[in-house]
């Protein structure tokens, strides 16, 4: 039987409890051994629903980091201090998911793809829409070559309202933007994962914080007055090295008829286009006809069998495992996502310049 790894968790709030330590225990190939949270209560709310018998609690991470027997870090804290923690997590040994977006700023993220190397432990970032079924067929298809060259994309993340007003969503400096880096970067960088294009030549980039009222219909209600500077709304254009051209929206309040799209990509290519938005289409030409596949992704279809069904945060945790004992590559490779920051960033940046970014690499 295989080792167990044994996992430390740093951070205690939503997204660990919402993602990663329900998957982690789904998957059952590891042990969360350690919990820290700057907030005593939660980390000790956290050992006790999810931990070993034995697991201990921290309220600093340097503390947790000494444990030699820990193999895995999950660093599921604000933006602010992904870096930080990352980086002395990799240098104490340890291999390390940090969720998403890498890090705060562009700097930030490449200090971190420069740890991974130097320590020569894995690093990913909790990029779960690559792991979606709808992502993983599409890429098989481009991987064969059915789109042919991919020169045109849409990355869309997409709320009519859905402002998030806990925790510190609408704190710029923890967080380091509003919906642009928060849900945008998903449908970023599954956009490029999908086109295997990491080489951005020149972004435009616009925010607005224009919605009057946009706390109205929002699903999770309101917040105090002045507590939220963020954008409502970030809009990018991306060319390529090689030519392409990617568009990027990404809205907390629009006032649009759109359903949300979140993790939502258009791709059109020489041979094929495709859609991810709620399910999966390919479009393409046969005998002088417009044809729409629409793939179906449930499993099953045999009575009596459902199949294998699991989220996208499962798939992330058991792929991850994967990799660490398999020794091979992490899904998110750290430099795929550090180009992502990189774009972000460029656009909050040339919508507060009014000037075009350019890259040069």
């Amino acid at each position: 039987m295989a080792k167990r790894l044994r996992i430390g968790i740093i951070g205690c709030g939503g997204i660990a409890n919402g993602k990663h330590m329900p998957s982690i225990k789904a998957v059952d190939r590891a042990d969360m051994v350690a919990f820290c949270d700057l907030i005593p209560e939660r980390a000790e709310k956290a050992a006790k629903e999810y931990g070993t018998p034995d697991a201990k609690v921290y309220t600093d991470y340097q503390e947790l980091l000494k444990d030699p027997t820990i193999d895995v870090v999950h660093v599921l804290t604000p933006n602010r201090s992904h870096a930080q923690l990352t980086i002395d997590a990799l240098h104490a040994g340890k291999h390390v998911m940090c969720e998403k977006p890498m890090a705060k700023t562009a700097e930030d993220a490449r200090r971190m793809v420069q740890a991974a190397k130097e320590t020569g432990k894995k690093l990913t970032i909790g990029y779960q829409h690559r792991h979606k079924p709808e992502s993983r067929f599409l890429k098989s298809v481009i991987e064969r070559g059915d789109l042919g060259d991919i020169y045109y994309a849409k990355a869309l993340a997409i709320r009519r309202r859905g402002t998030p007003n806990w925790g510190v969503f609408l704190n710029e400096y923890e967080q380091g933007g509003g919906p642009l880096i928060d849900i945008g970067t998903h449908s970023l960088d599954l956009t490029l994962y999908l086109m295997n294009n990491y080489k951005p030549r020149m972004v435009v980039g616009t925010k607005y914080k224009k919605v009057e009222h946009p706390e109205c219909g929002n699903p999770w209600g309101g917040w105090p007055e002045g507590a939220n500077t963020l954008e409502d709304a970030a809009f990018g254009f991306i060319v390529m090295e090689d030519g392409a051209t990617i568009t990027l929206d990404a809205t907390w309040a629009l006032n649009t008829i759109e359903p949300i799209q979140e993790g939502s990509v258009q791709l059109c290519g020489s041979k094929a286009g495709a859609q991810i938005k709620n399910g999966l289409s390919i479009n393409k030409a046969e005998f002088d006809r417009l044809v729409e596949i629409k793939p179906d992704m449930a499993a099953g279809g045999v009575a009596f069998y459902d199949g294998v069904k699991e989220t996208p945060g499962i798939t992330e945790q058991r792929r991850w495992m994967d990799a660490i004992e398999n020794d091979t590559d992490p899904v998110v490779l750290p430099e795929q996502a550090c180009v992502v920051s990189e774009i972000l960033e460029a656009i909050y940046t040339s919508a507060r310049t009014g000037e075009p970014v350019y890259f040069n690499k």
